[in-house]
């Protein structure tokens, strides 16, 4: 299998508006689309996630998460936890659905197996990445979490055209971390209505050039991925492995060492990693 013809030919099909996406997401897109109305209200918006009762029970869980909820006042009601969050948050979380459901068009056990590592790893670089983006970049917080969590969509959507192309996986994946990545996820990210920050961030992930001192959201989203404790394993299906930032990596902000910051915000990463993955 000639793999760069392949995903040029995968992204070829998103270019022209044939993304296969799964089932079951013209509500989510509905409530993105709502979300992005100046006119839309709270109400409205229960009424909506109400018919969604998983994404119902992840924006509780999320507010309730030490992320949202650093006083520890746990809250069970939806409306509560929507004035909690906000828009933009649950527009992350609208789109966090999207691409999990990614997972389920993945036909063999084996891709969903992977789809599976691969959220592992999307969540532990959105949690991470707003963070990094609090403490260390000053970047904003909940664009960085939106980031985080759709910098893999590509792999996502690669993961679920699997069956179209048999051996696509079990080939030589090299060609996806050179432009094959960039090309079928810029399409994807395009597709699910990204806005163009968002989109500049993920450009500057995939080129690997981290800026020092870190002050972007494109080095919000490389510190993220690199200092994930999960790796993806498209990239190391690639043989790449991590994006060439030093493993070790630390640097000084103010008064403190990046790792000493990450450390002190352990638990508030582990809260928004558990509750993205549940």
């Amino acid at each position: 299998m000639n793999v760069q013809e392949t995903l040029a030919r995968i992204a070829e099909d998103a270019t022209r508006g044939d993304m296969v996406l799964p089932t079951g997401t013209d509500v989510l897109v509905r409530i993105q689309r709502d979300l992005d109305d100046p006119d839309c209200s709270l109400e409205h918006l229960g009424q909506l996630i109400s018919g969604e009762p998983v994404l119902a029970a992840r924006v509780v869980g999320i507010a309730n998460s030490v992320a949202y909820n650093p006083g520890g006042k746990a809250i069970n009601d939806l409306r509560q936890a929507l004035s909690r969050l906000g828009f933009r948050t649950l527009r992350t979380l609208v789109t966090a659905m999207i691409v999990r459901q990614m997972q389920g068009m993945s036909a063999s056990p084996a891709c969903r197996e992977l789809a599976a590592r691969l959220w592992e790893h999307t969540a532990n670089v959105a949690a991470l990445a707003r963070v990094i983006a609090k403490r260390v970049t000053h970047q904003d917080p909940e664009v960085a979490f939106f980031a985080g969590i759709v910098h893999e969509v590509g792999g996502f959507y690669l993961i679920s055209r699997a069956s179209t192309y048999p051996g696509l996986l079990e080939a030589d994946l090299e060609p996806w971390h050179n432009g094959g990545e960039a090309s079928v996820g810029r399409q994807v990210l395009k597709a699910l209505d990204v806005p163009p920050t968002i989109l500049d961030a993920v450009e500057t992930m995939w080129a690997g050039y981290l800026a020092m001192p870190a002050q972007s959201l494109g080095d919000t989203l490389l510190l993220a991925d690199e200092l994930s404790p999960v790796e993806s394993p498209l990239a190391e299906l690639s043989g790449m492995g991590r994006r060439g930032l030093p493993a070790d990596i630390d640097m000084q902000i103010g008064d403190a060492l990046l790792s000493e910051i990450l450390e002190g915000a352990q638990d508030e990463v582990r809260s928004l990693t558990v509750a993205l993955k549940s």
